[in-house]
């Protein structure tokens, strides 16, 4: 048995990877969730005769938790234990899992995934703080390669064994099959993994800061959410909770949630400055923004964030609908990706080494704009997946070394008592950035599936039957192509609807080259020994 001082972290090194392999996994249930989740929700929302709106809540609901708690989890491990809330972490998400697969209408789906964000919300700070603080050296870098090649790898695995589990099980399965792995990671962290906490006196606990940054991140990322469907400037349709709507007469509620989390932020620093004036505990130590890895590695980790893996929303899509692919095979083309990873995995040590962290991240993410810079030329109507896959085995490659070092140096310059919070908010800059990608990779494809009025006005169809057409594409993501082809009249509308998403699709992939990019042009900004020194406070 462990303490929760860290005195007993020597007994690390007689079973290290054992503990590095029950963070990476516990890690591997968040990342494998969120996409074996995007293909299940189809047919859950066919099985449970889910609106549209309750389908897209299934998602956001576990985007909001998750975003807004990760900060306040952290913060709370490092004072209270973070193999304690490690393992606290992974009962919510595995309780809520099993509340998911047994639940049978919308409400308790949902309340279930805001359930599992919180569990997702403590895991992720955690094994990071965890990682952090006891890996260093040759160990350190092999750790962060690992951790990294792992999230790129389960996050390219998702879409088959979701795909494995809706045709030969049903989507229940997708939440059930977190049950006994979390149980089995939860027994062999139990026994594997050292307590660790901040060695810091304990002071009165920071509520207030708390409560700001927690309030700010929900209501930002609810914002970003719901822009789309709600709109920003003006209302596009009435927002409605429950009996309650929203008076269409005032600024859209996404506005408000907007400006109340910029206030809140604000608030929270003027907090968090005077209570560090004072001596008294904070929620996030302002003083981490004076290490130039640390401010700069967020920035890349949310610039990266906003491109990174939203295209694994849009080619899943792109396979089935253009390239007639079954979800099974489209999971057994994107494997790739994790493939690309596993090599990172393999060399990515051996890598950093060599060329340092920094050097390391950046490689990378050439990789990575040269995987993405790929796709955006090859993707055609008529594209296989062997034509595809060499790009996406690039792609994983610059995942897996981007990820992984990129953690590594935002964490190098951190006290040892700041780990928790600070791996929080390197996870809640990727998440900020995801929640902003997907929103804007979104918009991308709704802009360019619109053009089929155009090409459809081209081709002798009515403006207004057009305009229609061009509707029903944007309104399903373009789910709505094989109905085309049951459409009478003389135009092929589907090929036409094809060739639309086609050309969307090389939108979306040209846009996250730039985002990667701009990245990659920050990342000239993080100091070259990055990730080479560690405080040990």
């Amino acid at each position: 048995m462990f303490t929760e001082d860290g005195s007993e972290a020597h007994t690390l090194n007689k079973r290290r990877w054992l503990v590095l392999a029950c963070l990476t996994l516990g890690l591997s249930l968040i990342v494998l969730d969120e996409t074996v989740v995007n293909t299940a929700i189809p047919i859950l929302t066919a099985d449970l005769d889910l609106t549209a709106y309750e389908a897209e809540w299934i998602d956001s609901a576990y985007a909001l938790t998750f975003a807004s708690l990760l900060i306040f989890f952290g913060q709370l491990a490092d004072r209270y234990g973070r193999k304690r809330f490690f393992l606290i972490g992974l009962t919510v998400f595995v309780l809520a899992s099993l509340g998911v697969a047994l639940s049978d209408a919308s409400t308790g789906v949902i309340m279930a995934r805001a359930i599992q964000g919180c569990g997702g919300a403590i895991i992720l700070p955690t094994s990071l703080a965890i990682i952090n603080t006891y890996y260093h050296g040759r160990d350190r870098v092999v750790a962060f390669a690992i951790w990294g090649g792992a999230i790129g790898s389960i996050a390219a695995l998702g879409p088959m064994v979701g795909a494995w589990l809706m045709t030969f099980h049903s989507w229940h399965w997708a939440f059930a099959i977190n049950v006994p792995v979390g149980l089995s990671v939860f027994v062999a962290s139990w026994f594997c993994i050292p307590g660790s906490r901040s060695k810091v006196k304990e002071k009165e606990l920071d509520v207030t800061g708390a409560f700001l940054i927690t309030f700010a991140l929900f209501a930002v990322v609810f914002a970003i959410i719901e822009g789309g469907r709600f709109g920003f400037f003006y209302q596009r349709q009435p927002f409605t909770a429950g009996s309650m709507t929203w008076p269409t007469s005032l600024p859209p509620i996404t506005l408000l949630f907007l400006m109340m989390g910029i206030a809140s932020f604000l608030a929270f620093l003027f907090v968090e400055r005077s209570r560090l004036k004072q001596g008294k505990d904070v929620t996030l130590n302002l003083i981490l923004f004076k290490s130039r890895s640390f401010t700069a590695g967020n920035i890349v980790a949310f610039v990266v964030s906003l491109g990174e893996f939203g295209l694994l929303f849009t080619l899943p899509l792109f396979l089935e609908l253009v390239g007639g692919y079954d979800l099974l095979q489209a999971g057994v083309i994107l494997f790739a990706i994790a493939l690309g990873a596993l090599i990172a995995t393999l060399t990515g040590s051996f890598l950093c080494r060599l060329l340092g962290a920094k050097r390391t991240l950046q490689l990378g993410l050439v990789f990575e704009i040269t995987g993405i810079a790929g796709l955006g030329i090859a993707l055609t109507g008529t594209s296989t997946g062997w034509e595809i896959a060499p790009w996406l085995v690039a792609y994983g490659v610059g995942i897996g070394y981007a990820t992984g070092q990129l953690a590594s140096i935002i964490l190098s310059g951190v006290p040892h008592n700041d780990s928790g919070v600070a791996g929080a908010f390197q996870s809640t800059s990727r998440q900020l950035g995801a929640a902003l990608g997907v929103a804007v990779l979104g918009t991308t494809l709704v802009i360019g599936l619109g053009s089929a009025a155009g090409t459809l006005e081209d081709e002798g169809v009515p403006a207004d039957r057009a305009q229609e057409i061009a509707r029903e594409l944007q309104d399903s993501g373009g789910e709505s192509i094989p109905d085309l082809a049951t459409e009478p009249g003389g135009v092929d509308f589907a090929q036409v609807a094809i060739g639309t998403f086609t050309n969307a699709s090389k939108s979306v992939a040209w846009v996250v080259v730039f985002t990667l990019s701009a990245g990659l042009l920050v990342s000239f900004w993080i100091p070259k020994n990055a990730a080479q020194e560690q405080h040990s406070g």
